[in-house]
């Protein structure tokens, strides 16, 4: 491939990316004041619908932007996948903190086990994908 193309190509990719980083920083503005408002949880809906809608909205959301990724880019994506996880391990010990023993702590805990296994196994894909790029010995 021409590096020129390849240029444009990523420099295309970058650009569409920071359009849908804006469009959902402004999903998310616009979910955080209506949420403020009560309009959520005010109208009916219960608490664990709204956070389920979030939840399966972000999945559709993650799906569609990992499967746009070309393959050139996969390596920086898992890297950045294993940071998120890294984060998600401080909140699964904050909310495994408190002394009781209640529905917060076992998630908690489900939480950081799980975000371990991701990270631990996102490495290993990691350093085999870079491993493909490397020059072999003869």
């Amino acid at each position: 491939m021409d590096p020129t193309k390849f240029a444009d190509s990523a420099s295309d990719l970058a650009t569409q990316a920071g359009k849908l980083a804006e469009e959902a920083a402004k999903l998310a503005n616009d979910a955080t004041q209506l949420v403020a408002q009560g309009g959520a949880m005010g109208s009916g809906t219960s608490e664990f619908l709204f956070l389920f809608m979030v939840f399966v909205m972000a999945c559709f959301v993650g799906f569609y932007v990992v499967w746009s990724v070309t393959p050139a880019l996969h390596s920086p994506l898992m890297a950045v996948t294993n940071a998120i996880s890294s984060v998600i391990i401080v909140g699964g010990l904050i909310a495994a903190g408190p002394a009781d023993m209640d529905f917060a702590k076992v998630m908690g805990f489900v939480a950081v086990t799980l975000a371990s296994v991701n990270i631990f196994g996102g490495f290993i894909v990691t350093e085999r994908m870079l491993a493909m790029f490397k020059k072999k010995k003869k």
